[in-house]
């Protein structure tokens, strides 16, 4: 425990790191319990951005715009910051890479050179211009023939600021329209020349800058985060020889064999078109219908009907390539890869109870979360891997490697990590930067070559494609988040939104008057690895393709317990929403192939006899595998502690301010991120005759937002607390999701009246249901905080809930 008379006032730290309310009267904290410099920056951030507001109390000039008054123009009103970083997006902005530039905010200045810092923009003391760099006299009014007359059609200031705003939005993406985006850095742990000729991965310690997009895939911009989805996992590494997209998903596998039926797929995973329902979500006839007609996607739904499917954030879930690539190392020889992404954070899920509540508390979560833990300092790392193995070795598997509905089981191929992804710097602007990118599977870097996966294939061209249209043409690469650090030299010219300006005459190759430049690299550039293939042309699929629930199998037998009864219950959600008792039927049919008690759970919780299994189209017997325990995300618990934690300190009236503040100060110093929650803003009184703040309320910032739950006592707090329904709620949901929860004192009868119990279902203590009084602080804040590190406690779910 930190000493008290030593530790700085943290009251407010919390809600410093969240960007969801905060107190009324307090003071700004000292500091935010861990140290570190992007941390004190947003601190200073934070306290300066309140001082500048604070100095402007209303619009001085308002009255200038009325009557005679407005017939002159006045300059605007203007405040000069404490700190440069007031005005700033982001206190990350001080991580610097070769491609976001030198950490230095350009305030005041309107760049135009060098990486992304020639298109930062910053207007603090400068006066507002057109788009021409025309000075603006007057923005509040469009110019007319007198006072009361018609508006003048010369007026170009008032067309070009309509015009613009009338063509602000773009295309959005038809898949993975969602999404929220980070800069940071991939090093590389030891050179890995013998296998590639990448750049990247050449020695030791080298640092790529990356931009990775994490989203969902089926729901439109304006749908939310915490839905039960796929999530998308790409990452765009500016390397020394080009950029470098590996575009992948959360999920190892796909639901097709062939992009042949990826429109078919989205069709029917898309709302509906009839009435354009339901948003963001594949609990519908079309997607079920589709993918019971698809045996080849029953590997994909087990995946998606578990926990995957609902991350607890971004920055714990895994990333994975999808299909087999090559490494090509510079004597041109081959090895086959697949690429992982493991996150250091561990591996957690929500429960759909929590994931459902919170689509509708703040469907921002999963892109608040991200946010919030990059501007506090605590940035999300992974690991990345890869699977190698030679064509020989790939003969030998019980499935294809070029399907992608399979994944190359740990045990089989084991996972090399090569290297660490961290993402230390938020964008400056969604649009320019989240909404901007493009990814693209087509851009490689010599070293790193394609495989014959049919679905790899078409994403090959669709992703380019795709681009032309949402992008407004070729010229999309640049755009500055899409624009490599290596430079670009060809004789591409023209079209759309062209930026750059050639100098001289020549614009083709081969050619004299530039002296042959620029001229083609020879073996240095990028070179396709010389696979010898004789077969006839020919629309098909290979053989082994046709084993459809092997690993199907494989997945649910690799589950825990808590895990394979979310994934019936996942199925019987869906499945309950769809109309027609055929496709239902029909889902369940291809689930008697994979395990009759899967079958059996989703078929008497849709109230149907169990239907005879589907057809098996393989003509080979069904490979049986060991269960995999890399499978499951409990597997996975990453470095064990309670940085990032969310914790709810529930307060009423006359609380123990003392305990509170040593429970906020230790939790804060260890990373979490505590929070004062009551039921309304404002103060609260302590035992000691004082006052205390309220960082949140609890229609603010409800129960599902949090990981932990700290139920504070005092005298009369309780009492506060058993009047108050939402209170009781916000605790039985804490307690119904799995969560630690420690109470103070009499809090106990809090607990008793929500009917919890201290004692599990098989007769054993609940570890993460904790009593303390506050002569014992100390040892219940330890138990709390290790439970909380361990994230949830499944031996507490019960179907339906207990509570």
């Amino acid at each position: 425990m930190p000493d008290q008379e030593k530790t700085e006032n943290l009251a407010g730290a919390g809600s410093v790191m969240s960007t969801v309310s905060g107190p009324s009267t307090s003071a700004n904290p000292d500091g935010l319990g861990v140290m570190s410099e992007v941390g004190d920056r947003l601190l200073e951030k934070i306290a300066s951005g309140k001082e500048l507001s604070a100095a402007i109390l209303t619009n001085e000039n308002k009255f200038q715009e009325y009557g005679e008054a407005s017939r002159c123009p006045y300059t605007g009103a203007t405040r000069e910051p404490t700190s440069e970083s007031a005005t700033g997006s982001t206190s990350s902005e001080i991580n610097a890479s070769e491609k976001v530039g030198s950490g230095e905010p350009a305030v005041g200045e309107n760049p135009t050179v060098d990486p992304l810092d020639r298109v930062r923009v910053d207007a603090t003391g400068q006066v507002l211009t057109t788009n021409q760099g025309v000075a603006v006299a007057d923005n509040q009014h469009s110019l007319k023939i007198g006072l009361r007359g018609p508006t003048a059609m010369e007026d170009f200031i008032l067309r070009e600021k309509l015009t613009h705003f009338d063509h602000e939005r773009i295309p959005e993406r038809v898949v993975h329209a969602r999404g929220s985006a980070a800069h940071g850095y991939f090093e590389t742990y030891e050179s890995l020349q013998d296998v590639t000729r990448a750049n990247l991965f050449s020695e030791a310690g080298k640092r790529t800058p990356v931009f990775a997009r994490f989203s969902t895939v089926a729901g439109e911009r304006g749908s939310a985060d915490t839905v039960r989805d796929v999530r998308g996992f790409a990452v765009k590494f500016y390397t020394d020889e080009g950029n470098w997209d590996l575009v992948g998903n959360n999920i190892p596998v796909f639901f097709i064999q062939d992009a042949m039926k990826f429109p078919d797929l989205v069709h029917a995973l898309k709302p509906e078109p009839h009435h354009a329902m339901p948003q963001a979500s594949s609990a519908h006839d079309t997607f079920w219908d589709f993918v019971s007609l698809t045996p080849e996607s029953t590997h994909m739904l087990l995946w998606e009907m578990s926990d995957r499917a609902i991350p607890r954030s971004y920055r714990t879930m895994q990333g994975f390539g999808v299909h087999s690539f090559r490494f090509v190392n510079a004597a041109g020889e081959s090895i086959f890869c697949k690429f992982h992404w493991t996150p250091l954070a561990g591996t957690h899920s929500l429960v759909w109870d929590e994931a459902v509540k919170i689509s509708g508390a703040d469907p921002d979560f999963h892109r608040r979360d991200l946010w919030e833990a990059i501007e506090a300092g605590e940035f999300p790392e992974w690991e990345l891997g890869v699977q190698l193995f030679t064509e020989e070795q790939a003969s030998t598997f019980p499935f294809d490697m070029l399907d992608p509905t399979k994944i190359v089981p740990e045990e089989m191929v084991p996972v090399t990590r090569i290297g660490k992804m961290t993402l230390n710097r938020n964008p400056d602007n969604f649009f320019a930067e989240t909404e901007q990118v493009a990814f693209c599977t087509a851009h490689v870097v010599p070293g790193i070559d394609f495989t014959n996966d049919p679905l790899l294939q078409g994403r090959i061209h669709s992703y380019l494609d795709t681009q032309l249209t949402r992008l407004g043409g070729p010229n999309f690469h640049e755009i500055p988040i899409n624009s490599p650090v290596a430079p670009i030299f060809n004789n591409q010219r023209d079209g759309f939104h062209r930026q750059a300006i050639h100098r001289g005459r020549v614009n083709y190759e081969p050619n004299s008057l530039a002296g042959g430049c620029p001229f083609q690299a020879g073996i240095a550039g990028f070179t396709s690895f010389p696979e010898t293939i004789s077969e006839d042309k020919v629309r098909g699929k290979p053989e082994l393709f046709a084993d459809h629930y092997s690993q199907a199998r494989l997945f649910w037998q690799s589950q825990t317990v808590a895990e394979q009864m979310h994934i019936i219950a996942a199925f019987r959600f869906e499945l309950s929403r769809v109309q027609f008792l055929s496709v239902r039927k029909r889902v369940v049919s291809l689930l008697v192939n994979v395990d009759p008690i899967l079958a059996e759970g989703v078929a008497d919780g849709l109230g149907i006899m169990l239907p005879p299994p589907a057809p098996v189209y393989a003509n080979l017997p069904m490979h049986v595998y060991d269960p995999s325990p890399a499978l499951s995300l409990l597997s996975r618990p990453g470095i064990k502690g309670i940085r990032t934690r969310r914790v709810a300190i529930l307060v009423g009236d006359k609380i123990n301010a003392e305990a509170v503040a040593t429970i906020y100060t230790d939790l804060l110093t260890e990373g979490a991120v505590p929070r004062i929650v009551a039921s309304r803003l404002g103060q609260i009184a302590t035992l000691d005759g004082k006052a205390m703040d309220i960082e949140i309320s609890i229609e603010a910032g409800p129960s599902v937002l949090y990981d932990g739950l700290v139920i504070a006592d005092g005298d009369g707090s309780v009492e506060d607390l058993l009047m108050d329904a939402d209170a009781l709620d916000f605790v039985r949901q804490q307690y119904r999701h799995c969560k630690p929860i420690l109470a103070l004192g009499a809090a106990i009868d809090l607990i008793d009246e929500v009917g919890m119990s201290a004692i599990l279902a098989d007769g054993m203590e609940d570890p993460a249901l904790i009593f303390t009084d506050a002569s014992s602080v100390d040892m219940g804040l330890e138990k709390f905080k290790a439970a909380l590190a361990t994230h949830r406690f499944y031996a507490r779910e019960t179907d339906p809930p207990s509570v």
